[in-house]
């Protein structure tokens, strides 16, 4: 399964901003120390026959802290900066301001060994051992383990005629329910040199008190607050879609196996541990999103109850020959509720963010899925939509955030706040 994350150049992209001083000796240390432990980060990906294999770096290649000064750009920079195959498979770099102050620490990781759990958890571990080191004490070198297996050898057994009549059914489905995607709204030919194209994140960010509003209407109304973004980001897709009729759309939710394989991986394992679950539904404009929510959540609760994340897991290999097979109108990513990493006294954190990046985009495709990344670190929730300007222009995203936004804040109005809205 690794070998599809070779090819779409994927990554994990983590950053935190950071008020006070950083000592960047002592964090160069403390990545040493975590990379150290985890020998998938000291690798790079190499041909093996019809395939790829993880290889050790050699000394002088292996990531280490880079720090550089910059402006309000440095983040766009680096998240326009691509790991290549063949080089390391993460990248990890400090941007000051001129009076070193202000920060910015930008971790890049590659797809293949990374999800979001593990990537969230390096950056934690990484400050844990830069406040060990800081405060006095040796942070303890771990004694470099052997590589994991890839995650699919720690599946369930199964039976290969099974598998294989899923993949059929699966197919089959996808073709009797074609989805729809939403169009661009930017021409290939719309670039300058002064401006290229390039990726660019909009955000959309909630304060704790409307985050706490919205769990607990999704706690009230017997939802999730993954099948309530869901059924927002559906309704705004189609939105931007022509004609008055209900159309097929589809979201494609990321599914963590770490908790589901026995025994379970810890998101300390460097590993891509995911897999997804596609569900097509009929959505309108004047759909109502409580009753969309809760066809996406009954979707995906019949979905893990019948064990099909394995089963999906066992079939992924097999999307190089059936493209859509996890086609969706949006992709909904959920790490769920997260802490964010911890800083020694006198240096404080101001913001945590994951987006996901790829290096290849299709402008020429006319269309794509919407991909919305939801975090909620430190009780605040937010949501990257990460695009490429050639596709979607920076007006579309904003206006689609802004949209967004606008929903989310109405679900997570109290009931007093909405029997006034009604009054008035």
């Amino acid at each position: 399964m690794e070998n599809l994350y070779v090819a779409q150049r994927s990554r994990a992209v983590l950053s935190c901003a950071l008020d006070g001083p950083v000592d960047s000796a002592v964090l160069s240390a403390a990545f040493e120390a975590v990379t150290a432990e985890q020998p998938q980060l000291l690798t790079h990906i190499v041909p093996d026959g019809d395939g790829h294999a993880l290889e050790s770096l050699p000394e002088a290649e292996r990531p280490r802290l880079r720090t550089r000064t910059g402006d309000g750009q440095a983040y766009q920079e680096e998240l326009n900066t691509p790991l290549t195959v063949g080089g390391p498979l993460a990248r990890v770099v400090l941007v000051s301001d001129p009076d070193e102050e202000r920060h910015t620490l930008v971790l890049s990781i590659d797809h293949v060994i990374t999800d979001g759990h593990s990537g969230i958890t390096l950056l934690n571990t990484l400050w844990d051992r830069y406040r060990e080191l800081m405060g006095g004490t040796r942070a303890p070198r771990t004694p470099v383990a052997e590589f994991p297996g890839p995650i699919s050898t720690l599946l369930p057994r199964s039976d290969a005629a099974e598998t294989a009549k899923y993949l059929e059914q699966r197919v089959e489905n996808v073709g009797r329910r074609p989805v729809e995607l939403v169009p661009y709204d930017v021409k290939a030919t719309e670039e300058t040199p002064e401006e290229p194209h390039r990726i660019e994140v909009q955000r959309l960010l909630l304060d704790t008190e409307p985050t706490a509003g919205l769990r607990e209407r999704a706690r009230v109304e017997g939802l999730s607050v993954h099948a309530l973004i869901s059924a927002v980001l559906l309704l705004a897709a189609r939105r931007r879609m022509d004609g008055t009729d209900p159309r097929v759309l589809s979201c494609v939710s990321p599914v963590d196996l770490r908790s589901r394989l026995s025994p379970r991986v810890p998101a300390t394992v460097m590993v891509a541990a995911v897999t997804m679950h596609l569900q097509a539904l009929p959505v309108g404009e004047d759909t109502d999103v409580l009753e969309l929510a809760r066809e996406v959540g009954d979707g995906m609760r019949d979905f893990l109850d019948r064990g099909d994340h394995f089963r999906e897991m066992r079939i992924m290999p097999s999307a190089p020959r059936h493209p859509t097979l996890h086609l969706g109108t949006v992709i909904v990513t959920n790490m769920g509720a997260v802490s964010g990493p911890r800083l020694p006294e006198g240096t404080r954190i101001t913001d945590v963010r994951l987006v996901p990046a790829r290096e290849h985009y299709f402008p020429q495709a006319g269309r794509s899925p919407i991909m919305a990344c939801v975090t909620t670190f430190d009780r605040r929730l937010a949501i990257e939509f990460p695009h490429h300007t050639a596709c979607f222009s920076r007006l579309f995203m904003r206006e689609l955030g802004d949209e967004v936004h606008a929903s989310l804040l109405a679900l997570a109005k109290s009931d007093e706040e909405r029997r006034s809205d009604a009054t008035a």
